[in-house]
């Protein structure tokens, strides 16, 4: 059974029992409710809770588990002699797993049925053909053994998810004749129903961590596997980004290092932008403005965080790009020679500040008034002017917020990619001139997985390895930020 119509199973399930399990609270009471330990919706909903916790949870429990267990038995299936020097054992299921991919694919467009996929005599050439007739993508690494263990981890994977629609739904049935079995007009129903929402509230607030978690330990192993394929003294000092899909990396140069300065580069430039007028903005709206200005300045600021990036690319691409050229290119007003395309550092980093200014605008605003007005006040009375009051009383106070949100939108400009892509080129080079054509990390781990490259191969991984760099990147910055503020903080509180 799909998720989809298991999923509305169990709510189905539920609903009965909230019915079921309020009409049997309000018999047992003889239809007087004041007879009730609780009110006769908290019966029904403690019925909705025991069938839909256990039922969701096993749900997602056996998900998670079972591509671990289907896995271990496929793997044990593959001889050590399929895993071909410069892979592994890993890189290996993810090939068997494309292929069964592959064989749904076929099924579903009627080029092949369950028969033919199912049975172990069927001629390789004659399945790898209908294989790539349904438009699967499958290479040539693709052999017997690999097919075999593709057929078997269809079969394990279908009939691991009959076993799991059955256990969900005897767990949601066992849950609604518990709860009906134990209505009654005594049962202290509302107790149980708001410890229920307790327990599920502290796992709400539970998931962004597991969800962080999560995310660093996919990026750890894959990470992992890349550095099993590709030395990583070449990739963290490397100087040269090559990559070659012709083989398994054996031509490859994967050097991050032109990558990491193109991200900081372009980062600098948007900041440079971003920082000043952004500040200055949030300055002149929180201590200078007419409450009628700001209620139209503002608003009006914060509509460029709103544009998508994509149209933000688009503006370098066509109109800030060919405006540099005409400035600082050949030929240009100021008869220079320094910018020979529009895709340049320059280019994309203009357009990033402008993208970053509400991030710094808006934040520093909301930091400045939160300033007491006490503070100011003092100031006057010493006889401090407005500007000097503004520079030596508000901005040191507010200056933690500050830092905080030059932070968010370090943080903006370094996981950009639209406008990066569009606005500064492809190039992954070392240099300092801003009018050349540079690439971010970003950038290249969405062109690394674009494509029909090789997810087994070091090109592919790759881009593991740069979101991991690009993480430790942000967190060193994170840890910056907290430091410069905790500082400042003792100062100034």
């Amino acid at each position: 059974m799909p998720i989809f119509w298991l999923v509305t199973l169990i709510l189905v399930i539920a609903a009965l029992g909230y019915v079921l399990a309020r009409s049997r609270a309000l018999a047992s009471a003889g239809g007087n409710r004041s007879a009730l330990h609780s009110l006769p919706s908290y019966y029904g909903m403690n019925s909705g809770l025991k069938i839909i916790v256990p039922g969701f949870g096993l749900m997602i429990l056996w998900l998670l588990a079972q591509p671990l267990y289907v896995d271990s038995v496929v793997s044990g299936m593959i001889p050590d002699a399929e895993i071909k020097e410069g892979s592994s054992r890993g890189l290996l299921l993810a090939e068997l797993r494309r292929t069964a991919e592959g064989i749904d694919l076929a099924i579903s467009k009627n080029i092949m049925d369950e028969e033919f996929a199912r049975n172990e005599s069927t001629e390789f050439a004659d399945m790898t053909a209908r294989l790539k007739d349904a438009g699967a993508v499958v290479t040539s690494s693709i052999t017997q053994p690999i097919m075999r263990g593709a057929q078997e981890l269809r079969v394990l994977s279908s009939t691991g998810r009959w076993l799991m629609t059955m256990a969900v739904i005897l767990v949601s049935l066992a849950g609604l004749f518990w709860s009906l079995r134990e209505t009654n007009a005594e049962f202290r129903a509302r107790n149980v129903v708001e410890q229920g929402v307790l327990a599920l509230l502290i796992g709400a607030a539970s998931i962004a961590i597991l969800t962080t978690i999560g995310i660093i330990l996919s990026l750890i192993f894959n990470t992992v596997e890349f550095f099993k394929l590709y030395p990583a003294m070449d990739f963290f000092f490397g100087v040269e980004w090559a990559p070659s899909f012709s083989g398994r990396g054996g031509a490859s140069e994967l050097g991050v290092l032109p990558l990491l300065w193109g991200t900081l580069y372009i980062s600098i430039v948007a900041l440079a932008v971003a920082v000043p007028i952004g500040l200055f903005a949030a300055i002149y709206l929180s201590e200078y403005a007419s409450n009628r200005v700001r209620s139209i300045a503002k608003p009006l600021l914060e509509i460029l965080a709103g544009i998508p990036t994509i149209v933000y690319g688009l503006f370098a691409l066509l109109t800030v790009g060919p405006m540099l050229v005409s400035v600082f290119g050949d030929g240009g007003a100021l008869g220079l020679n320094w910018q020979g395309g529009g895709r340049a550092v320059m280019t994309a980093g203009l357009v990033m500040g402008i993208m970053l200014i509400p991030f710094v605008s808006s934040l520093s605003d909301d930091i400045i008034n939160a300033v007491p007005q006490a503070m100011r006040d003092g100031s006057y009375g010493l006889g401090a002017t407005q500007s000097e009051t503004i520079k030596q009383v508000v901005l040191p106070a507010a200056l933690p917020g500050i830092v905080g949100a030059v932070l968010l939108a370090a943080s903006r400009a370094i996981g950009e990619t639209m406008i990066v892509v569009l606005g500064a080129g492809a190039a992954a080079r070392l240099s300092l001139n801003p009018f050349e054509a540079m690439t971010t990390v970003t950038a290249k781990i969405v062109s690394q997985l674009t494509g029909d490259s090789d997810f087994a191969s070091p090109e592919a991984l790759v881009a593991f390895a740069l979101g991991m760099t690009l993480f430790v990147l942000t967190l060193s910055l994170n840890v910056f930020a907290l430091y410069i503020v905790r500082k400042y903080q003792e100062q100034y509180d």
